[in-house]
């Protein structure tokens, strides 16, 4: 029979090996590693809107997995739930510039509660599965030729479920075959309507990577038991791309240069925590105020121009000037930039209660207008351009092709690691600065652990 495209992909997720790894992506798989559980270590202690899911965890029982940043253990399912509600709850985890794709959000949270359940899990094994499941989240949203919004939905949670099964088929040892079978149970189980974009009182949006966190586990644990999928979970007539995007794909990115070249290479680490496409308007105000030494009450009004994708980060108008969650407002334009101009940074901190209701950041955030077009030199979603007009007729220019933090402008291993530090201290449960510089080289060094999970392990 013909290897169909779903065949080729499930046995290269299979059979991928540290030793089959090359460099890039070893060292890529380490920095998403120490990136994202710094900042679940932050979403412990900053994001109330986890906290049901935490509780959920803990109510389903004790067991030998931990939530990130707390004390607490729980079953491999409730751990994936509630770790997946921390990873994008601060909005600080990385993200794939290319395509809608946060391709580890989901994926790191599975891989954890394997680790722990199933261990010991060694670094390299841990790492390769990191690898692959992050690469496979960016082939998927790369393929795509259709956008996904036109059907209604939000695709970044659902191109990261299929990253994470990926990844947790890889690390549990699966069969081609069974790897098939958990893409499959995957398709059953994963959806985020567009919705969660538009309503104004949901804090979904914070902590909607426990759902698919969640269907990866239980996917990857019920095609190991042998529960049978489908021929063709991603190609097939009602499958995957049917579903999501009118079969409207390119195969191409599916399986370019796969097995040699791996995407997680190129991932974006956040300077600032919020929506990646508020980034250039944050690097700009907090760049021509310093330039320029622009006085806050001496701005009449910001000018940014946008394109369709950031759109969503300005419209309604009104909304994003005086969001009323910090969600909301982390995919605010009109609200980062203020917080940029009037507090000279955009921190953890600047997003609690009294932040959304700061007198200052609000006249500020009021005087911000929009405009949408497009401009072929901007990276799509993540370039931009702005202009401040000042009480005494000057008028401050900037444009960005690309925010700091993307591929061609890393931060720098110093930088990622203050990032973590940071982090770290900001938990349920602190990690004090030395014990979390003694974590961040553990982290870094991963592939010389014999028990990933181990390192994870609470004291209650």
């Amino acid at each position: 029979m013909t290897e169909t495209l779903s065949d080729l992909l499930c046995r290269h997720i299979a059979t991928a090996r540290w030793e089959s790894l090359p460099d890039h992506a070893r060292d890529g798989a380490r920095s998403v590693a120490l990136d994202a559980i710094g900042v679940m270590h932050a979403a412990s202690g900053l994001a109330p809107e986890a906290a049901p899911f935490i509780a959920l965890a803990r109510a389903n029982g004790a067991g030998p997995c931990s939530i990130i940043g707390t004390p607490h253990r729980v079953q491999p399912l409730g751990a994936a739930l509630a770790n997946g509600a921390l990873a994008h709850a601060v909005d600080y985890e990385d993200a794939f510039d290319r395509a809608p794709a946060h391709p580890n959000a989901s994926l790191v949270p599975v891989l954890l509660a394997l680790a722990q359940s199933e261990g010991p899990v060694d670094g390299r094994r841990f790492l390769t599965a990191l690898a692959v499941g992050g690469d496979v989240a960016c082939r998927i949203a790369l393929s795509l030729r259709q956008p996904m919004e036109q059907g209604g939905w939000y695709p970044p949670p659902i191109v990261a479920a299929f990253g994470a099964v990926a990844g947790a088929a890889n690390l549990l040892g699966l069969s081609p075959q069974q790897t098939k079978d958990a893409l499959s149970l995957t398709l059953c189980q994963v959806t985020m309507p567009g919705e969660i974009k538009h309503s104004r009182r949901t804090t979904l949006r914070a902590v909607r990577e426990a759902f698919p966190a969640q269907a990866a586990l239980t996917a990857a644990l019920l095609a190991r038991e042998g529960v049978p999928g489908f021929e063709e979970p991603l190609e097939g007539k009602s499958a995957f791309f049917a579903l999501y995007a009118g079969r409207q794909f390119d195969p191409a990115d599916l399986t370019d240069r796969l097995g040699t070249h791996y995407w997680g290479s190129e991932l974006t680490f956040k300077p600032w925590p919020s929506c990646r496409g508020t980034h250039p308007f944050i690097e700009m105000a907090l760049d021509l105020s310093a330039r320029h030494g622009i006085r806050q009450s001496s701005i009449e009004c910001v000018e940014v121009s946008v394109d369709a994708i950031q759109s969503m980060l300005v419209e309604p108008l009104a909304r994003k000037q005086a969001p009323e969650t910090a969600i909301d407002a982390k995919f605010s334009v009109p609200f980062t930039t203020a917080l940029a101009l009037v507090r000279g940074a955009v921190r953890l901190d600047d997003f609690d209660a009294a932040s959304l209701t700061d007198p200052e950041v609000l006249a500020m955030a009021a005087r911000v207008q929009a405009t949408v077009e497009h401009r072929p030199e901007w990276q799509p979603g993540v370039g931009g351009a702005m202009r401040i007009v000042t009480d005494d007729g000057e008028s401050h220019h900037a444009w960005l092709e690309n925010a700091l933090g993307c591929p061609a402008r890393p931060l720098s291993p110093a930088a990622q690691r203050a990032k973590f530090i940071d982090c770290v201290g900001r938990a349920a449960v602190p990690v004090m600065p030395e014990a979390a510089s003694r974590l961040a080289d553990a982290i870094l060094g991963l592939d010389t652990l014999a028990d990933v999970g181990a390192l994870f392990q609470p004291t209650e």
